[in-house]
């Protein structure tokens, strides 16, 4: 019983630092983990030990990456490239279905690029289409929100769901595959939704401006735009099935490796979209990604020190036995402990990095594998945005809704979303 309290308390504490004090979550997980090594009896020398072997371990296979992702998810921010890949989708889906485009953009886009950027990037795209064909910004915003809101939280080299992956052992490779699964599936969940729930609210069409609008004039290549994404992708791939299928081809083992193949990415980044910037803008705006990447890898480096505060504190082993030894069905942990921790602080990013580190030692005991559990996180992670979340004021304010709008329909957006996503996890589980 003491190992549980241990567990809840510093479970307490995190959410409690993150709410209600200055204290930001990379400290408050550390503060976390040795509280809990610390009631669950570990030595003193043990636990600082533990923190150190599990800060290092999960950083040495995700932290480089991690770093990549975002400098060439900057890189095509900055240079367009994002707003590229939009008109090429537009090109070939057609203005008449511009939910559907506004869906699709968001949904690669915010695989490399963070989804409050992606927002930001392409609402100017959606204010137009608005202006245009008159449909309602309740009904563009959440389609856009929501693809950008599904890959942020499932597909790689995303760095939440790249972050429990590590934690959790679970192959890049394979998660690129499933969670590109899931994310497509959920899709028609959000977009019938939102255009349900933006009919029983009231229509906003923002008002024609002497901005500068939407158009393809200086923006880069469309080829070299979608290569900085796909190349990663294909070759990361490409090294999983052959490992899958034994074939040790150093060369694949090599380029296919995810610190490769990022790297791959952001060098087709930098020097196929970068022509018309200098080479000191090219270098600011490089450096200023790490910032954002620092404090992903601090978390994400935590989270990793607390599992194993839980792991080598036997709390792991000893929760994952009173689970597997009730009638509660262990698939539905991961989902609700993500859930209630993004509801709690807002951060899908801190609900999926903390709910993996409080599993990582229980998942042999539990009987799911880490690939399912991994989907699990990540979908209950996306219950639901409020107004803990940042990016809940990006959709709402850049789409025209107040609060109450907000809440009435790009909360329960996700809402639904994330119970859909829980349910095709589940489904998935019997067979993953």
């Amino acid at each position: 019983m003491q190992l549980v309290i241990a567990l809840l308390l510093g479970l307490a504490l995190v959410i409690f630092f993150i709410l209600k004090t200055k204290i930001q979550a990379f400290p408050a997980l550390l503060i976390s983990a040795i509280f809990i090594g610390l009631l669950a009896g570990m030595p003193t020398n043990e636990i600082m030990a533990s923190i150190s072997s599990g800060f290092g371990g999960t950083l040495s296979s995700i932290g480089i990456v991690i770093g990549l992702g975002v400098m060439m998810g900057k890189i095509l921010e900055v240079t367009g490239g994002a707003k590229k890949m939009a008109s090429v989708i537009l090109k070939l889906v057609g203005i008449k279905r511009t939910e559907v485009v506004l869906l699709l953009s968001g949904w690669l886009i915010s695989i490399p690029v963070f989804c409050d950027s992606g927002f930001v990037i392409l609402s100017e795209l959606a204010k137009e289409f608005s202006r245009n064909t008159k449909k309602s910004m309740v009904k563009l915003g959440c389609c856009l929100g929501a693809g950008l809101y599904l890959t942020h939280h499932l597909v790689p080299p995303t760095p939440g769901p790249l972050g429990v992956a590590a934690i959790l052992g679970v192959d890049v490779g394979q998660l690129i595959i499933w969670g590109t699964i899931v994310s497509v599936l959920m899709m028609p969940v959000a977009l019938i939704y939102s255009k349900y729930i933006s009919n029983k609210l009231p229509d906003i069409i923002p008002e024609s401006t002497s901005e500068v609008k939407f158009t393809d004039e200086n923006l880069p290549n469309g080829l070299m735009s979608f290569l900085p994404i796909i190349v990663p992708v294909i070759l990361i791939l490409i090294n999983t099935v052959s490992t899958a299928k034994g074939i040790n081809n150093p060369i694949i083992s090599i380029v296919g490796n995810p610190i490769t193949a990022i790297l791959i990415g952001t060098l087709l980044a930098i020097y196929g979209l970068t022509a018309s910037v200098s080479r000191d803008e090219v270098v600011r705006t490089l450096e200023a990604s790490l910032a954002d990447a620092g404090l992903i890898i601090c978390i994400t480096g935590a989270g990793g020190a607390l599992g194993s505060v839980l792991r080598t504190s036997g709390i792991g082993d000893y929760v994952a036995n009173i689970i597997a030894s009730s009638s509660f069905p262990p698939i539905l942990l991961p989902m609700i402990m993500s859930s209630l921790l993004k509801l709690s602080q807002g951060s899908g990013t801190v609900a999926m990095i903390t709910t993996a580190s409080i599993l990582s030692p229980m998942i042999s005991g539990l009987g799911i594998s880490p690939l399912i559990t991994t989907l699990a996180i990540c979908v209950g992670a996306q219950c639901a945005s409020i107004i803990n979340d940042s990016y809940f004021w990006v959709v709402t304010k850049f789409s025209g809704m107040d609060v109450k709008v907000g809440l009435k329909a790009w909360s329960t957006t996700t809402f639904v979303m994330s119970i859909t996503g829980c349910f095709i996890v589940f489904i998935f589980s019997f067979f993953l």
